[in-house]
């Protein structure tokens, strides 16, 4: 574990936003471990490090906006805006369960965007962004995300870093062995199961 990856579990840990149970996570997988961004990202001083801490790994990009998915991307999303002194937007899904840019947000053809995600587990939520700002005319120069559960195999269509890199043990729920021994499962994410 490298000293940024055990910095942010501290972080977690000491906030109680790293959970142990019986979870189904966004992308549908279970897993015995969930980290609650929401937790940690409550205190402001961990924002703002977070947020410092992107800055910092990209500090060789030249960023015009900072997009990221809401909900779990708002926060730190607004962080990372903030250490890079530009604008920040966001997208959301529509009641199709498109994302979409919403709320007056545009990109100007040409802007040179940043994806912020809270969690990276598959990459879904971050792919579809970029798709989604490619369309629009963004020149989309990486993705970032404070934990990554993939060990750094999702691949979101542009180059990432990660605060923290895990592996994270996730089962599909038809051989999920929590399932098996009647654990209930708990959907603690922002969007419904």
């Amino acid at each position: 574990m490298n000293d940024s990856t055990a910095a942010t579990l501290s972080a977690f840990r000491e906030t109680g936003a790293y959970l142990n149970g019986h979870f189904r996570l966004t992308s549908g997988l279970h897993s015995p471990e969930y980290l609650q961004c929401a937790k940690v990202l409550q205190y402001p001083e961990h924002a703002a490090s977070f947020g410092q801490q992107i800055r910092a790994a990209l500090s060789q990009l030249s960023v015009d906006v900072v997009c990221a998915p809401a909900m779990g991307g708002l926060i730190i999303g607004h962080e990372v805006a903030r250490a890079f002194g530009v604008r920040f937007i966001f997208t959301e899904r529509d009641g199709e369960g498109n994302m979409t840019l919403r709320r007056g947000f545009a990109i100007n053809p040409g802007e040179k965007v940043l994806i912020v995600e809270d969690v990276i587990t598959t990459g879904g939520s971050t792919r579809e962004v970029v798709e989604l700002l490619k369309a629009a005319g963004a020149e989309v120069l990486a993705a970032a995300s404070i934990i990554d559960r993939s060990a750094g195999r999702a691949d979101v269509g542009v180059p990432r870093i990660a605060l923290a890199t895990l592996e994270v043990t996730a089962y599909e729920p038809a051989s999920c062995p929590l399932c098996a021994q009647g654990l209930p499962v708990v959907k603690p994410g922002s969007r419904p199961t």
